[in-house]
């Protein structure tokens, strides 16, 4: 068995070295040929434009994206909304879900009629609360009622927001 292995080792290294014999000058040949053309073009570099230099000189304004507090706030107690009074019964709904859809006029003093959810219509007058956030109405036009909300800010200080119910086309909800 030795010598079948023996004998065959000479013979397949006779056969592997036959093959390594030859010129692969035509192989050679063609890659030159081939990668003749295949030269990168790159373009330059763009020229860098110099800019003048900015210096940075609004450390003393208020940063935009802190917490601020107007001067009702400051006052820790100054703004508050009565706890003590009772609620009128606008002011168990979202001012949103609220819709003024009218106004009426007796002598001299003017009413807004406001629909709530329930489809219920309700008379209102300056003076009158609506919607959670104590809406204190403060002024009523043909076309829109003012009021003044106060709410509590990300630091449970009570502000001032105004706003107004706007008068809703027929139709619309």
């Amino acid at each position: 068995m030795i010598k079948w292995s023996y004998h065959l080792g000479c013979v397949l290294l006779l056969v592997v070295s036959a093959c390594s014999e030859g010129t692969y000058s035509d192989l050679e040949e063609f890659v030159n040929k081939s990668g003749e053309g295949l030269r990168g073009k790159v373009d330059p570099l763009p020229e860098i434009k110099s800019f003048a230099q900015f210096n940075y000189e609004a450390f003393n304004i208020p940063d935009p994206f802190s917490a601020r507090k107007n001067n009702q706030s400051k006052r820790h107690g100054a703004l508050q909304p009565d706890l003590k009074r009772s609620k009128e019964a606008l002011e168990n709904f979202p001012l949103e879900n609220l819709a003024m859809v009218g106004t009426l006029q007796r002598n001299k003093q003017i009413f807004a009629l406001v629909r709530a959810p329930d489809n219920t219509v309700y008379r209102v007058k300056a003076g009158n609360y609506l919607g959670q956030n104590f809406g204190l109405i403060t002024g009523i036009s043909e076309t829109e009622i003012k009021l003044k909300e106060i709410i509590q800010d990300s630091a449970n200080d009570w502000t001032e927001r105004r706003g107004a119910l706007m008068l809703q086309a027929q139709g619309q909800k």
